[in-house]
């Protein structure tokens, strides 16, 4: 990785330890292991995409992290819990990171757009994740999903292309075809 995306690391986690003080967002007291996490897929992934949601995007994991990356993707980062979205905005905008719009809201209560890829980790059942983006994805559209140890028995039934990539403890989940 660049100097230039850890500078951007290092001052992410300023804001978000100071945010951290006040509204308790996220346990870590080490952010490379996670913003090392968020960016894995990027070796298998296989395209560049040019729009991504991301659902659920709490502290920002793994939104953040890509779209430093990914800077010529739009990324959409969906948030219904106030605070957290404040964040996100506050975070984006210290960052100076243009190609980030926040969404304060649930994401099946937004307009809809199209996207290439939709991540999200740990958030929900996939399936049921799958059914709140309705209208976000289409036989395009790639998904990819930071699981834990049932990924396998989440993806079982799905009808679509799917690919489990293992690293320690995180399943990266890669959906592709579902209609």
């Amino acid at each position: 990785m660049s100097l230039k995306f850890w500078e951007s690391v290092a001052k992410f986690d300023e804001v978000l330890k100071k945010f951290n003080k006040i509204h308790s967002l996220t346990n870590y007291k080490d952010i490379k292991p996670v913003a090392l996490d968020s960016i894995e897929p990027i070796k298998f992934l296989g395209f560049e995409p040019k729009v991504c949601v991301d659902v659920g995007s709490g502290a920002g994991f793994p939104a953040i992290f890509l779209a430093m990356i990914l800077d010529e993707c739009e990324f959409h980062l969906y948030e219904p819990i106030a605070k957290k979205s404040s964040f996100l905005s506050y975070a984006v905008l210290s960052l100076n990171l243009q190609n980030i719009t926040v969404h304060s809201g649930k994401i099946e209560n937004c307009d809809k757009i199209k996207a290439d890829l939709i991540t999200s980790r740990a958030l929900m059942n996939t399936a049921d994740l799958i059914k709140i983006c309705q209208g976000f994805y289409d036989e395009n559209t790639t998904f990819l999903l930071y699981k834990g140890s049932n990924a396998k028995f989440e993806i079982e039934e799905l009808k679509c292309d799917k690919q489990i990539y293992c690293q320690n403890e995180r399943n990266y989940v890669v959906l592709k075809g579902l209609k």
